[in-house]
């Protein structure tokens, strides 16, 4: 279907977006990854108290992620990644460490967990880039702005 210029609503922008992953598929991966980076493996127990969700909620969730290639797991066993999990979950990582520094930067805070949660979702990998660079920017002018006696 061609899109055609204008305004659209919410559904309307999502429907011409070619991502086969949900926000929750995003935020269950993330948080996937998220604990392999302290623990050795993740159980769907564990991924259910993180998020504050029904292990049966996990559960289901793994199974969606498990067909769509993301993940490997055996029922009451262990939770990994494939590559391609591994790939995705990578980059949600680090799309919410760039928000987070970019919304604690402009708010003068220390975490914007909430906010960060709540956006994420809506932006798309050029403009978290384009973020990025100009983390890169603004960070590299307070180092050389900053002088001996601050």
């Amino acid at each position: 279907m061609e899109k055609k210029e204008g305004f659209y609503t919410l559904k309307g922008y999502q429907n011409g977006e070619a991502h086969n992953m949900t926000a929750s598929m995003e935020d269950y991966l993330e948080m996937i990854c998220r604990l392999l980076l302290t623990e050795e493996v993740v159980r769907v127990n564990q991924l259910a108290h993180m998020l504050h969700v029904k292990p049966s909620s996990a559960s289901k969730m793994v199974k969606n992620l498990k067909d769509l290639g993301y993940l490997l797991s055996e029922k009451y066993g262990y939770i990994r990644l494939t590559d391609k999990g591994r790939k995705a979950g990578d980059y949600l990582l680090f799309r919410h460490d760039i928000l987070n520094r970019f919304l604690c930067m402009i708010n003068e805070s220390e975490d914007e967990l909430e906010q960060v949660e709540k956006i994420e979702h809506f932006i798309n990998e050029k403009t978290i880039y384009n973020i990025e660079n100009f983390l890169k920017i603004h960070e590299k002018e307070k180092r050389q702005n900053k002088g001996p006696a601050d």
